[in-house]
């Protein structure tokens, strides 16, 4: 086609060009590089304390109540069944009483997750936020919400 190798060359460097440019030009808008994109994605990000959550749910403070009467009727329980027992069986016996309240401890606090979640998502939805994460796995940006979290746990 090209009867000079030369300009063979010089069209072929042309079009490489062209399309590494092309494809830094793709690259570059579908980034969306630059204050305003930053911002933007700013914007649509929350950040909250689920450790703080956690601790001023006042649903936690039921759970732990049950949780502490749950422990002590086990303790009564190991007392009084394992008097007779040998080292072995109070072993095996009390593994099954751990077991028994590690289930019930989940079970617990399932409902209690849940609440957290649903305000955590009613909070980010009326602030528009696309995502929200822990604070722990943020190192810069993210509007924090959870002030705003905790006064529609607690209602105050």
């Amino acid at each position: 086609m090209f009867k000079d190798k030369k300009m063979a060359k010089m069209v072929a460097i042309a079009v490489v060009a062209v399309f590494v440019l092309g494809v830094f030009g793709i690259a570059v808008s579908q980034s969306g590089t630059g204050y305003a994109a930053a911002a933007g994605t700013a914007s649509n990000v929350g950040k909250v304390n689920y450790q703080r959550l956690w601790n001023e749910s006042p649903e936690v403070a039921k759970l732990t109540e049950t949780m502490k009467s749950e422990y002590a009727q086990a303790q009564k329980d190991f007392e009084e069944k394992t008097k007779t027992m040998n080292d072995k069986e109070k072993e095996a016996y009390a593994n099954q009483l751990r077991e028994r309240l590690t289930l019930k401890e989940q079970e617990l606090k399932v409902p209690v997750l849940s609440n957290i979640d649903a305000a955590v998502k009613a909070v980010a939805d009326s602030k528009g936020l696309a995502v929200v994460l822990d604070v722990n796995n943020i190192v810069y940006g993210g509007q924090d919400i959870t002030d705003d979290v905790v006064k529609k746990l607690t209602g105050k």
